[in-house]
C-alpha cells in the first residue's frame, strides 16, 4: 500500500522491538476525515469486510484540524498507535487541508522520534469514501505492525511524571505509571509557601 506514510525497514525495527506478547492486543486511535475516511470506515462496516476491531476512530472535519496535540494525547492515554487519514490530495472538501495535514505530519515524525516514539506507530494514509476495502486493510496492517512492535510504555512514565498533585483532571483514569513514577511526592516539594500573616 503506497499512501501509508514511509515503514521503517525490517533491519531498522529489528532493533527496537521486543518479543511480542502473544496475548497482546494493541489499542489504535484513529482520527479521520469526516467526509472520506469516516464514510470509508462505514462502508467497510456495512460491507462486513474482516479489520481488526483494536481501532476507535475519533471523527473531526478534515485531517487539516488535526493538531499534534491529539496525538500526543492518544499516546499518552494509552494508544499503542495512531492511524491519520482523510481525502485524497485535490479532493479535501476545504480545498487545502490534507495538504496542510501532510506538510505538518513530515515535520511531525521527527518530533516523535525526538521524544522517543517510534514513528511506525504512526500511520498517515488517504482513503475516500468508495475505498471501504483500503481501510480494512489500513487497519490490519497498522494493528499487525503495531502488535509486532509491542505495547506501548514509554510515554506513560513521562506524562505520569509531569502531573501536578492538584491536577483538575485527577478524577480521571491515569497511567498506572503515574502512581510509580513518585509523581505525587515530587509535586508536593514543589507546594507554593504559605503567606506570612504578620
Amino acid at each position: 500500500m503506497s499512501d501509508v506514510a514511509e515503514q521503517p525497514t525490517p533491519a531498522a525495527t529489528s532493533a527496537t522491538t521486543q518479543p511480542a506478547d502473544p496475548a497482546f492486543e494493541p489499542r489504535i486511535t484513529a482520527f479521520v476525515c469526516n467526509w472520506c475516511t469516516y464514510t470509508g470506515a462505514d462502508l467497510a462496516g456495512t460491507s462486513r469486510l474482516h479489520m481488526a476491531s483494536n481501532v476507535r476512530i475519533i471523527r473531526l472535519p478534515c485531517t487539516g484540524r488535526i493538531d499534534h496535540v491529539f496525538i500526543v494525547k492518544a499516546f499518552e492515554r494509552g494508544a499503542d498507535g495512531v492511524i491519520v487519514s482523510g481525502c485524497h490530495p485535490a479532493d479535501c472538501h476545504y480545498t487545502a487541508g490534507n495538504y496542510h495535514a501532510r506538510r505538518r505530519f513530515g515535520v511531525f515524525r521527527e518530533l516523535l522520534s525526538f521524544m522517543g516514539v517510534d514513528p511506525a506507530r504512526l500511520t498517515f494514509s488517504w482513503v475516500s469514501a468508495s475505498e471501504g476495502a483500503k481501510w480494512a486493510d489500513v487497519v490490519n496492517e497498522t494493528v499487525a505492525r503495531v502488535r509486532s512492535l509491542g505495547p506501548f510504555d514509554a510515554y506513560h512514565g513521562l506524562a505520569g511524571a509531569a502531573m501536578p498533585a492538584d491536577d483538575p483532571f485527577a478524577a480521571y483514569d491515569r497511567p498506572a505509571a503515574y502512581e510509580k513514577s513518585g509523581a505525587n511526592e515530587k509535586s508536593a516539594a514543589y507546594e507554593k509557601p504559605t503567606e506570612d500573616a504578620s
